[in-house]
C-alpha cells in the first residue's frame, strides 16, 4: 500500500485543483453575465383597436433573462415623436420593457400647436375610443415576450400624463401611474376605480396647470385614501422634461422651458416608485 500512496496523493491534488479551476470558471461565467451591458432592442410595432390602425414602438434589453415589467408611455399632444421613443429605450435600460403608444392613430403628429391641441381634444372628448386605443396597446405590451403580465404601469407627459391618470381613474389594472407636466383636470376624476399608485410631477410656475385644478385634485385623491404623491418645483414651467420645449416655446409664442434640474428629480422619483412597486 506505501508503494501506490505516492500516487493517491497525487490525484488527490490534481482532482482538487481540477475542482477549483471549475469553480472558478463557473462564477467567472457567472459574473461575466452579472455584468453584461445593456442591449436595447427597439421595434416599431403596428396594432390596431377596433376602428383605428396604431403604430407604436417597443423597447427592451437583450441581455436581461426573464420577464420583467411592462410599462406603456404616452406621447406629449405634438403626437408620437422621437421623444416617446427615447422615453421608453431610458425605461429598457432600467430594466423593463416599454412600449411608446399611439393615442391618435396611424403614427400622427402635430406640427402646430392649434392641430395638437384638436388631435388631443378629439381623444380627450371621446373616452370610450381612447380607452380602446389604450387597452390595445396595453394587450400588445401584456403579450410580449419579456413582460410580466400581472406587472404594468403607465407613464405620461403633458396631454400623456392626462391620459394615464384619465385610463387609471377609468379602472385600468396598473400597478403605477406617473405624470409630467400633466393636466389634472380630468375627464374622469379620481374615484373608487382607481387601484394605482400615484405619482404627478408638475412645473410649480406651469401657467396651464392652476393652483385651483391642483387644489381639486389632491382633494379629490385624499378622498378615497389613494396613494399617492404630487410634487410641484418652483419656478419651473410647462414641458420641462423636454429639450425641444424652449426653441417649441420661442417659435409658438408658448411659455414653455426645459429644465434640466427638474427633469432629472422627476426621472429619478419615478424610479424610486418603479422601484418600491415591483420590489
Amino acid at each position: 500500500m506505501k508503494r501506490y500512496l505516492p500516487l493517491l496523493l497525487l490525484a488527490a491534488m490534481m482532482t482538487a485543483v481540477s475542482c477549483k479551476e471549475n469553480k472558478q470558471t463557473d462564477s467567472e461565467a457567472t459574473t461575466a453575465s452579472e455584468n453584461l451591458q445593456p442591449s436595447i432592442k427597439g421595434e416599431a410595432v403596428s396594432y390596431a383597436s377596433d376602428s383605428t390602425n396604431l403604430k407604436g414602438y417597443i423597447a427592451y434589453d437583450e441581455n436581461l433573462k426573464g420577464k420583467r415589467p411592462g410599462i406603456l408611455i404616452i406621447h406629449e399632444w405634438w403626437g408620437h415623436n422621437d421623444y416617446v421613443r427615447e422615453r421608453a429605450d431610458m425605461l429598457a435600460k432600467l430594466g423593463y420593457t416599454a412600449i411608446a403608444v399611439d393615442m391618435y392613430g396611424d403614427g400622427k403628429q402635430a406640427s402646430h400647436p392649434d392641430d395638437a391641441g384638436k388631435f388631443a381634444m378629439s381623444v380627450m372628448s371621446n373616452l370610450p375610443e381612447a380607452k380602446a386605443r389604450f387597452n390595445a396597446a396595453v394587450a400588445l405590451l401584456q403579450a410580449h415576450e419579456t413582460v410580466d403580465a400581472d406587472k404594468l404601469a403607465a407613464i405620461g407627459y403633458c396631454f400623456g400624463g392626462s391620459v394615464a391618470l384619465t385610463m387609471a381613474n377609468s379602472g385600468a389594472d396598473l400597478d403605477a401611474v406617473a405624470a409630467f407636466h400633466s393636466g389634472v383636470t380630468l375627464p374622469v376624476m379620481p374615484n373608487e376605480q382607481l387601484k394605482a399608485r400615484v405619482l404627478v410631477c408638475n412645473g410649480g410656475a406651469d401657467s396651464f396647470v392652476s393652483e385651483e385644478s391642483v387644489g381639486v385634485f389632491k382633494s379629490a385623491m385624499d378622498s378615497i385614501g389613494a396613494t399617492y404623491e404630487y410634487i410641484s418645483y418652483p419656478g419651473v414651467v410647462h414641458s420641462f422634461t423636454s429639450k425641444e420645449a424652449d426653441a417649441n416655446g420661442e417659435k409658438f409664442g408658448l411659455p414653455l422651458a426645459y429644465d434640466a434640474d427638474a427633469d432629472q428629480k422627476s426621472w429619478n422619483s419615478l424610479q424610486e416608485m418603479l422601484n418600491e412597486v415591483f420590489k
